[in-house]
């Protein structure tokens, strides 16, 4: 792929005229910020000269070290498409952040934390592809624009017009990425009413973390264009499905481009590469799961009866497990890891399935045996006979699981891990002293 310039960069903003530039980056909690600047002001900002203040963003440094620097992604550059020919037009790059000597990348930047994970596997000769399946849904709004509870359609899967209302919204997001580069393979309605899916193609693993965050902006964008509030939450809705991000990932060698997990004469056509691979996930999971599934919302999709899996168990078939691996050979073989949900950090949730794999390969680690059968038809009784384990039930389980394995924190590093977790228990505590609707409709009468 052809590399950006600065000096096609600034062509282009002058040809189209751009006068406004978002310089974009992404806090340790998965919320995408940005600095607007002028059209004047990018050609200083392509000379990674932008400052701003750290202080202000979650997770991000004390008040004393708040002077930081972004540094763009020259091959970010994109002119947003949502914006008419008679408007002021806006351009957008993707940064990393740097520490006030504008040389040493910041510890806690999502995207650095990720791109030094990319650069071990580097060292070990490997690349990582990975291609997200990122589900969302559609709600109507009320007379002042906020969101109701009424899904905008009462589609099922793969159902069309007339009962897919969002399909038209599904359209011009789908237009729109496109003209930001993405290509699209595949977008439908989901299984549940106001569920909607959206695959792009698998990509390099910076490249594809940085069009989670930007997919995500874009889908907020045009639903709010049609009148409809979007949402990533996990599960908005009780009793019907809720949203995941399964995350299909590849090795490929840096040498010769052969995808490292396919062994035309290994069991399942899988390499003992893609074994160790499966084993390192399988490893860490449940540490993972703070960021995978990051928030109080995403452990009541993670349930049994609605596609989202909760046993760590892998297959070559059966849908009901943690760890999938598709039909696909040659150079589409690949593992799909299906408890992550769409509210994650793209980088930070990427960055530890890579660094797990890689931990499986250096270790020689074996899975355990493959599991065919629906794990969700067992009784616990049976889970415990066969030695399945759980993920992590709450978000307060799931932290305790990240700081039981010291590997979630070495990968991570010690800055960004510890105001994580701090985030993450606050929300916890938070979280377990309101009082809810469904408290009030058990116990208001009845007591």
């Amino acid at each position: 792929m052809k590399k950006m310039t600065k000096a096609e960069i600034l062509k282009q903003a002058k040809e189209n005229g751009v006068e406004f530039v978002r310089l974009q980056f992404t806090d340790l909690f998965g919320v995408m910020k940005n600095v607007a600047i002028t059209v004047s002001q990018l050609e200083k900002a392509l000379d990674d000269d932008c400052m701003f203040d750290g202080s202000s963003i979650n997770g991000f440094a004390r008040i004393d070290e708040s002077d930081m620097y972004l540094h763009p992604d020259l091959d970010t550059w994109s002119i947003v498409p949502w914006r008419k020919k008679d408007e002021i037009q806006t351009g957008r790059l993707i940064c990393s952040v740097y520490k006030s000597d504008n040389k040493t990348p910041f510890e806690g930047d999502p995207r650095n934390i990720f791109q030094k994970v990319i650069d071990k596997a580097a060292e070990m000769g490997y690349g990582f592809n990975v291609g997200p399946e990122c589900e969302f849904f559609l709600f109507k709004t009320d007379a002042e624009g906020k969101p109701t509870m009424e899904t905008a359609d009462e589609a099922g899967y793969f159902d069309l017009n007339p009962i897919d209302h969002g399909e038209n919204c599904r359209r011009d997001i789908c237009l729109a990425l496109e003209k930001m580069g993405y290509v699209i393979e595949a977008s439908h309605h989901e299984v549940a009413e106001g569920q909607h899916e959206i695959d792009f193609q698998f990509g390099d693993a910076l490249t594809t973390a940085d069009r989670v965050m930007t997919f995500k902006h874009v889908v907020k964008t045009y639903a709010t264009k049609h009148g409809l509030h979007a949402t990533f939450m996990p599960k908005p809705i009780h009793g019907i499905n809720g949203s995941g991000m399964h995350t299909n990932m590849s090795l490929f060698d840096l040498k010769t481009g052969k995808n490292v997990f396919d062994d035309p004469q290994g069991e399942l056509g899988l390499s003992k590469e893609a074994y160790a691979f499966i084993a390192g996930i399988m490893a860490h999971v449940k540490g993972i799961a703070a960021f995978s599934n990051p928030t109080v919302n995403s452990y009541k999709r993670l349930v049994p009866g609605y596609e989202a899996p909760s046993y760590l168990v892998w297959s070559a078939s059966n849908r009901s497990c943690l760890v999938r691996i598709p039909a696909s050979r040659g150079k589409g073989t690949r593992v799909e890891l299906r408890c992550p949900d769409p509210t994650c950090n793209p980088y930070l949730e990427m960055a530890l399935c890579l660094a797990a794999g890689l931990d499986g390969i250096q270790k020689g680690l074996t899975p355990p045996p493959a599991y065919d059968e629906n794990v969700f038809a067992l009784s616990a009784e049976e889970l415990a006979a066969a030695n399945i384990d759980c993920l992590p039930g709450t978000l307060e389980q799931a932290i305790e699981a990240a700081q039981a394995d010291p590997f979630i924190k070495e990968t991570i590093g010690a800055h960004a891990f510890d105001n994580y977790i701090a985030g993450k228990k606050a929300e916890w505590d938070d979280y377990k002293t309101r009082v809810s609707q469904w408290e009030l409709d058990q116990y208001m009468i009845n007591y």
